[in-house]
This record gives C-alpha cells, sequence and structure tokens, in this order.
C-alpha cells in the first residue's frame, strides 16, 4: 500500500511540476514518470538535510520540490544533446 501511495504522490507532482514550468515539460505522462522518480529525489534530499515534511501535502511538497528538480535537469541534458 506504501508503493502505491508513493507512485500516486508522484504522478500528481509531476503533474503539478508541468503545469509550474508551463512549457518546458515533456507533455503530462512524461511529467508523470518524472514526477516519481522526482518524488523519491526529493524525499531523499530532504531526509538527508533533517527535514521531514509528513502527511499527504507535506510529501507533495517534497515530490513536486523533485519533480521540477528532475524535469529541469532532464532539459537542461536534452538540450545539450542536441
Amino acid at each position: 500500500m506504501h508503493y502505491l501511495i508513493f507512485l500516486l504522490i508522484g504522478l500528481i507532482a509531476g503533474w503539478i511540476a508541468g503545469i509550474l514550468l508551463k512549457g518546458r515539460g515533456y507533455g503530462i505522462l512524461i511529467n508523470m514518470l518524472l514526477g516519481v522518480i522526482g518524488s523519491f529525489i526529493g524525499g531523499t534530499i530532504f531526509s538527508i538535510f533533517g527535514i521531514h515534511l509528513s502527511g499527504f501535502f507535506g510529501l507533495l511538497l517534497s515530490s513536486t520540490i523533485g519533480a521540477i528538480g528532475v524535469i529541469w535537469l532532464v532539459g537542461l541534458i536534452s538540450k545539450h544533446k542536441t
């Protein structure tokens, strides 16, 4: 059940990150996939710095920040390859 919630929050975070980045994303499906990855990364980075957010909205916040970072990083990498 924990993984299902993690997946759901990551999908929502990717969707929100795509909206916040206003056209710098990769479409809703890819943004949601990157949101799942960003969810894991955001949670890990927050816990390394000793910031523990709990509850749905706390997890969504850290996941969205992670998703924004991942989408931004993928954008940097893809620009250098072309």
